[in-house]
């Protein structure tokens, strides 16, 4: 097929290799030129005549500027894709714009960060019309190894936000943990062999061991984009209280604040030394 992958970061550049290594002829864009092969210096021409359109970048103002840029040339036969994480709201405007074009919407939200994107092994959230995700199935199987459909337009963006609120708890209270264990003078490698008896050992436990233990935070999800969906949690929460969440939002301002937007979220186990 013909693909545009427009946001050539973290995850949209993996998966652009992925599904050029899959045959497909893939177009990307990035708001800041990136020197690819197979990238082009103008959204417009990146979904020109492509069938597939991903969004995947940062937060609503970044998927509005990239809307703007390719509205005029959308027609009927495409699909546009917006795997950006975003709020219920912005899905719901983005979506209409987009429709009135002629061409197709599908809410895309995943959960996986960049070890999972190469292994092809990303969760797709999706919203919509279940006709559209029909279309794009084949191409999103190959970058996935599940593929949710929600509900209506919307609902995954929803969902989303509520399982980053949910990495980001977990991964604090790790943190916690591990800092009281150290301060009793327990090694990271006696904590970590208790840890996978515990009933509380997770997922994220076992990916951000490494970066904890080594005290490396390059980024497989990067602070900035936490702290930007957090921030959109507690915008959609409207009159839910949400304690916690709203508490951890505090943690991560001072993170931003000591300089870490670029480093993996987990960086904020530093502050507890």
């Amino acid at each position: 097929m013909k693909i545009a992958m427009l946001g050539l970061g973290i995850i949209g550049r993996v998966w652009a290799e992925n599904l050029l290594a899959d045959g497909h002829d893939v177009r990307g864009w990035n708001r800041t030129p990136k020197a690819l092969p197979w990238s082009v210096p103008d959204a417009a021409a990146a979904v020109q005549d492509a069938e597939l359109i991903f969004v995947v970048v940062a937060d609503p103002p970044a998927v509005q500027q990239v809307l703007d840029r390719i509205l005029p040339g959308l027609r009927a036969g495409q699909v546009v894709i917006q795997s950006s994480t975003i709020s219920p709201t912005a899905t719901l405007d983005f979506a209409g714009q987009v429709q009135k074009t002629g061409a197709a919407f599908l809410e895309a939200p995943f959960t996986g960060s960049k070890p999972a994107a190469e292994a092809r092994k990303t969760v797709f959230y999706l919203g919509g019309d279940a006709a559209v995700l029909e279309t794009a199935r084949p191409v999103l199987a190959r970058l996935a190894s599940a593929i949710l459909h929600i509900g209506p337009t919307g609902s995954a963006s929803a969902l989303k936000l509520a399982m980053n609120v949910n990495i980001a708890l977990v991964a604090q209270a790790l943190s916690e943990s591990l800092t009281l264990a150290r301060s009793a003078g327990i090694t990271d490698e006696t904590y970590f062999t208790a840890l996978k008896l515990n009933a509380s050992h997770s997922g994220l436990a076992a990916l951000k061991e490494p970066k904890l233990r080594a005290r490396e935070f390059s980024p497989q999800f990067s602070l900035k984009h936490m702290a930007k969906d957090l921030r959109l949690a507690l915008e959609a929460a409207t009159d839910l209280k949400l304690p916690q969440t709203r508490n951890i939002m505090g943690i991560y301002e001072e993170g931003l604040t000591r300089g870490w937007t670029e480093e993996d979220f987990s960086v904020l186990a530093r502050l507890l030394e």
